[in-house]
């Protein structure tokens, strides 16, 4: 009966997703028709040659980046949840996002000493997200050694948090000694973007977004045994220490990507495992899994909707809708249903 119930759960998340999908690509500051976007997908061209330009150069790319960014945030906090059994815990806690923060500071911001706003503005588009992705390495590579040196998974969330406090810290010093201009071009970098990349950058994007999650599928046994607690994962034969750097590995190479191409994106990856075990009043990641993939995309699809501004030229930083429209809707859910783990 419980197949069944979730049978028709993913059914409809599925078809909400795909309506809001064609949504997304139809608003903006040119509004297209859902049949013109429909003969666009299916190999046709519009009726006007610059509806094919926008689709194609930036509504759908952004439609899809907001669907890997939003369920890969969201699996990425429901891995953290898990292992810390907290609910409080997100895909940013181990200080990946901040140590991905600290790459583009220091490319931006450190000019003086590192000529990054040389490379910022010669090099490519990739500059930002190889710099965004170098700090991201660094800062796991502690937490992974780390991870190895203690036992308790708290003492590597407390880790976690101080890598971030720190990264912070020498960020703040940099802003300090930087001009104006590089300290506003690295503010417009942390108020998150979907529109920016290329269908290269997608590609890339794509492939470690399915390496990540396909890995994710392959610790589900692991997972629902941490629910329990690491005592009760001995006892099913879970190697504690290997299960852990590898859900650590997973997160960081999920939140890592995600922090390089779109930069971060608060919100999501924290309050939409809630919403998921929620909407499906289960703990089993089997379907958490699926679900808060699920989710997570709606939710950034909206979001994005939003951001646009429709018939406006305008468009608000994704990270400041996320929070104003996301964090009301899980205060609600909350007060309603005070049990957050099912």
């Amino acid at each position: 009966m419980k197949k069944k119930n979730y049978t028709k759960h993913f059914i409809l998340l599925s078809v909400f997703l795909v309506v809001l999908f064609f949504m997304n690509i139809s608003l903006g500051s040119v509004s297209i028709p859902l049949h013109e976007i429909f003969n666009f997908l299916t190999g046709n061209s519009t009726s006007k040659e610059s509806w094919d330009i926008i689709l194609f150069n930036f509504r759908i790319p952004k439609a899809i980046t907001a669907i890997l960014v939003g369920s890969g945030l969201s699996i990425s906090g429901l891995l953290m949840q898990t292992l810390f059994r907290n609910p409080l815990a997100g895909p940013f806690v181990l200080g990946i996002s901040s140590g991905a923060s600290l790459g583009v500071a220091l490319l931006i911001l450190g000019s003086s000493v590192f000529g990054g706003f040389f490379l910022t503005s010669s090099v490519s588009n990739w500059s930002l997200p190889i710099a965004s992705s170098l700090g991201a390495f660094l800062v796991l590579s502690a937490v992974i050694i780390a991870a190895n040196k203690v036992r308790n998974t708290m003492s590597i969330l407390i880790i976690g948090l101080m890598f971030g406090s720190l990264t912070s810290a020498v960020i703040s010093v940099l802003a300090y000694f930087s001009e104006a201009a590089q300290i506003q071009q690295y503010l417009f970098w942390s108020f998150g973007s979907l529109g920016n990349l290329s269908w290269n950058e997608i590609s890339v994007f794509i492939f470690i977004y399915i390496f990540g999650l396909s890995a994710t599928l392959t610790i589900i046994k692991p997972l629902n045994s941490f629910l329990l607690g690491e005592n009760y994962a001995k006892s099913l034969g879970i190697n504690i220490k290997k299960s852990r750097i590898i859900i650590l590995l997973i997160t960081s190479l999920l939140t890592g990507v995600i922090t390089a191409f779109s930069g971060p994106i608060a919100f999501v990856g924290l309050a939409v495992p809630h919403i998921a075990r929620m909407f499906f009043t289960t703990s089993n990641h089997k379907i958490l899994i699926p679900a808060t993939a699920i989710i997570g995309a709606i939710i950034l699809l909206i979001c994005d909707a939003i951001a646009q501004l429709p018939t406006s030229e305008f468009t608000l930083p994704i990270n400041a809708i996320t929070s104003l429209f996301g964090a009301p809707v899980v205060i609600w859910l909350l007060m309603r249903k005070k049990k957050i783990f099912v």
